[in-house]
C-alpha cells in the first residue's frame, strides 16, 4: 500500500516495478524506451520516468513508411519535452527486399536503430511496449504454423541484440488496461492507421481471431502469456540438456556418440549444433539427417543433407556442416 497523499501506481508501473525484480536494471546509467508515440510505449515511457527520474531517454525510429510517421515525430517531440524526457530520432529505409516480408524488414531496420541510439545515449537497457495482446497474437500466429517450442515461448521478456539488452515489461498486461489509464489521465497518444490494414496477417488475427477467443475465454491474454512463459522454461531445460549432450558427443558431434542417445535427444543436440552453425533445419530436414544417421552404421557409410543453404555431412566419425561456396571477390 502506498503511503496517503501518494498516488497509487499505474498498472503500467505495477508491471514494470514486477519486471524489474526479475531483471535488475543497474542504479547506474540511462534507461532508454522505445517510444513510438502510440498507447503502449507512451504508458511505458511515463512508468519509467517515474521510476528512474532523470534516468530516461526515449527512443524514436521514423520508419518513413507511411505519410502519418512525420505526425508520429512530432507528437513524440512535444511530448517528450512536456515531460523532461530526452529525445533521440532516427530515420531509416525500412523498405523491404524482393523475398522478404514488409513487417520483417521493419523490425530489422528498427532494432538496429535502437541498438544504435541506445550505444549513443550510453543506455543500460531499452525497454519496449510489446504487451499482452501482442504476446498472444504471436502465439496464434506461432500455433497456426506449427510452431515448435521457441515459436510457442513467442516474445521473451529480455534479450540482446546488436550488443544491447532489450526487455519487454508489458507482456502480461493487456493494452486495453493501459489503454484506459492513459485516457482517465490525460495522456495523449496517437494511433497508428497501418494496424487497421486486414492484408497483414497479425492485423488478421487481432481483428478477428482475437475477438472470438474474447467472446469464448473473457481474459485469456495474460493465460496465454503465461503459456509462452512455460514454453520459454521448456526451451530452456532443453538448450541445458543439449549443452550436456554435446559435451558428450564433441562439436562437431561425433556420429557414435549422437547413436547413443535417443533418437529425441539427438534431434535436439542437432538443432543445438546447427544453431551455433548460424542454421536451422527444418523439421522434414532434421527427420531426414536422423533417419541417415541411424543407418550409419558401417565405416565407408555417407551422409549428405542439403540443410538450409549448406550440408550437413559425414567427414571420418564425425558430422560437418559445410556452408554455400561464397563467390570469389573480384
Amino acid at each position: 500500500m502506498k503511503s496517503e497523499g501518494h498516488a497509487e501506481a499505474s498498472p503500467c508501473e505495477q508491471a514494470l516495478a514486477a519486471w524489474c525484480e526479475r531483471f535488475p536494471v543497474s542504479s547506474s546509467g540511462r534507461v532508454a524506451v522505445a517510444y513510438s508515440a502510440g498507447a503502449d510505449s507512451t504508458a511505458l515511457l511515463l512508468a519509467a520516468a517515474s521510476r528512474w527520474p532523470g534516468r530516461v531517454t526515449a527512443l524514436h525510429v521514423h520508419h518513413g513508411l507511411q505519410a502519418a510517421a512525420h505526425a508520429f515525430e512530432t507528437h513524440a517531440r512535444a511530448f517528450s519535452e512536456r515531460h523532461g524526457v530526452p529525445l533521440q530520432v532516427m530515420h531509416v529505409d525500412a523498405s523491404h527486399e524482393p523475398g522478404q516480408s514488409p513487417e520483417d524488414a521493419a523490425r530489422q531496420a528498427r532494432y538496429a536503430a535502437l541498438a544504435d541510439m541506445a550505444h549513443s545515449a550510453r543506455a543500460v537497457c531499452v525497454l519496449l511496449g510489446q504487451h499482452a495482446d501482442d504476446q498472444a497474437e504471436t502465439l496464434l500466429l506461432a500455433l497456426s504454423r506449427g510452431a515448435g517450442l521457441p515459436g510457442l515461448a513467442s516474445m521473451s521478456e529480455r534479450f540482446e541484440r546488436h550488443g544491447v539488452a532489450f526487455g519487454r515489461p508489458l507482456l502480461a498486461t493487456p493494452t486495453a488496461t493501459l489503454r484506459r489509464w492513459l485516457l482517465d489521465h490525460g495522456h495523449p497518444f496517437v494511433e497508428d492507421p497501418s494496424n487497421a490494414d486486414e492484408r497483414f496477417t497479425r492485423n488478421r488475427i487481432r481483428a478477428v481471431l482475437m475477438p472470438a477467443w474474447d467472446a469464448c475465454f473473457p481474459g485469456f491474454r495474460p493465460m496465454l502469456a503465461r503459456s509462452a512463459r512455460h514454453a520459454a522454461q521448456a526451451q530452456r531445460l532443453l538448450d541445458e540438456l543439449a549443452a550436456i549432450d554435446l559435451a558428450r558427443t564433441g562439436v562437431p558431434p561425433a556420429i557414435d556418440a549422437l547413436q547413443a542417445l535417443s533418437r529425441d535427444r539427438q534431434g535436439n543436440a542437432l538443432r543445438a549444433w546447427l544453431k551455433q552453425e548460424g542454421v536451422a533445419a527444418s523439421a522434414a530436414q532434421l527427420d531426414e539427417l536422423l533417419d541417415q544417421i541411424a543407418d550409419c552404421t558401417t565405416r565407408g557409410h555417407g551422409i549428405r543433407l542439403k540443410v538450409a543453404l549448406g550440408l550437413v555431412s559425414r567427414q571420418g566419425a564425425h558430422l560437418r556442416y559445410l556452408p554455400p561456396l561464397q563467390p570469389p571477390t573480384l
